[in-house]
């Protein structure tokens, strides 16, 4: 794939192409190095928007919420329009100075001592899975493993209770959300319906257990610690927000392990190389490929371009964590590597506020099942979940040897 500039919109090279068309969700690494090579700002006619996939670009649009504010949504549409179809996060779609406020209270409620406090149940699930995974010897990696997990910790963490299919629904329509009112979308929709009403009763303060942190949110709701309504709309962005991504990292990771097996063998020898490998796996396979911010109600400036105001622009994280003008050998999986600047978290004011949750997701599971197996290989086709923003795998099978 490559692209010809024919024009320009107002000084910005325009590029004739569908981000979300199947062929590039399906295997986007093409289309991300043709478009970086495009220049530092691009413009997408069919949809009407900029388009950014250089790693400075996106970080620079990630920490700049003055110029490219979020509160116009992180997808395309536009949810301040009376015919959007859903209401806005109250902490990833909001600026200063109310971001500010709510962000105050999900630190409170997710501060590190709370979440260090949870590692002991994670690690007593993840040790109980791993044995469980060993006595199989075959299994696949984002059902058994990915998928399992996060769906038995991080809802109990919560305080809530969701299946596999409800996750997999909700998770779908909240991503694909993210880009144009395609098929994904459409399907999304439609596989979700049976469980909204599922959803909505869930999310309420004597529907959520006790002992995890929805609890402390509609705690603070009743004393005036959380604004008046704010308890739910929290709870219901972070489950939301919490369990695909993680998911995601998990089930890649995996994926990049069995099909590097010299990696596998260094993080068993070198299991301080954990974290870097959390941050490796963020950086070659972003969980969320792209979302969106828009201009201000005036012009700003990006790498010498004037992007008019009130336009979307797309930020492709995935590119931009395969920026060669930032990172040596970007396609090498290289667990030695720091890959701590990635922009899968974001930066600035919206970077991910369940950070230190999906890290120690991550690092309970992946360690239980390197304490057990020798080599970690594929069994079988990978096979990718279509969908707009989410980069996620379907199936991922894989066989274990014990003994070297």
């Amino acid at each position: 794939m490559s692209f010809e500039i024919k024009e320009h919109y107002e000084g910005v090279p325009v590029v004739d192409v569908d981000p979300f068309s199947p062929e590039t969700l399906r295997s986007p690494e093409a289309f991300w190095a043709d478009l970086r090579d495009v220049g530092p700002v691009a413009y997408i006619p069919r949809y009407g928007n900029y388009i950014l996939s250089r790693y400075e670009e996106v970080r620079q649009a990630q920490a700049d919420w003055r110029a490219l504010t979020t509160a116009a949504g992180a997808g395309m549409s536009d949810i301040r329009k009376a015919d959007h179809w859903r209401p806005a996060s109250v902490i990833v779609e909001v600026d200063p100075p109310r971001h500010t406020e709510v962000r105050k209270v999900l630190n409170k409620v997710i501060a590190p001592p709370i979440v260090r406090g949870w590692r002991e149940r994670f690690e007593e699930d993840a040790q109980q899975m791993a044995d469980q995974l060993v006595a199989k010897g075959r299994f696949d990696g984002v059902r058994d493993v990915a998928e399992a997990y996060v769906l038995k910790v991080f809802p109990e963490s919560i305080g809530l209770d969701i299946n596999r299919e409800q996750a997999v629904a909700v998770g779908d329509l909240n991503f694909n959300g993210i880009g144009p009112k395609n098929e994904l979308l459409l399907q999304a929709q439609e596989k979700v319906a049976p469980f909204l009403e599922w959803w909505h009763s869930s999310i309420k303060g004597e529907t959520i257990k006790p002992g995890g942190f929805g609890e402390l949110l509609f705690n603070g709701e009743a004393t005036g610690e959380v604004p008046k309504g704010m308890a739910g709309a929290l709870t219901s962005t972070f489950l939301r927000g919490g369990l695909d991504t993680t998911i995601s990292s998990i089930g890649s990771a995996l994926w990049l392990l069995a099909s590097h097996p010299d990696q596998w063998q260094l993080l068993k020898e070198r299991p301080e190389l954990l974290r870097n490998t959390f941050d490796e796996t963020l950086r070659m396979e972003s969980p969320i490929s792209t979302n969106f911010r828009t201009t201000a109600s005036g012009p700003c400036q990006i790498s010498g371009f004037t992007l008019q105001g009130d336009k979307k622009v797309q930020l492709l994280l995935g590119a931009a964590n395969r920026d060669p003008r930032r990172w040596d050998k970007p396609d090498t999986f290289d667990i030695t590597r720091d890959a701590s600047a990635h922009v899968s978290f974001g930066n600035g004011i919206h970077a991910c506020a369940g950070q230190l949750i999906a890290r120690l997701e991550f690092d309970c599971i992946i360690k239980a099942l390197l304490q057990r197996v020798a080599k970690l290989e594929l069994d079988g086709p990978v096979r990718h979940r279509p969908n707009n923003a989410l980069r996620t795998l379907e199936t991922l099978p894989l066989r274990i040897t014990l003994h070297a």
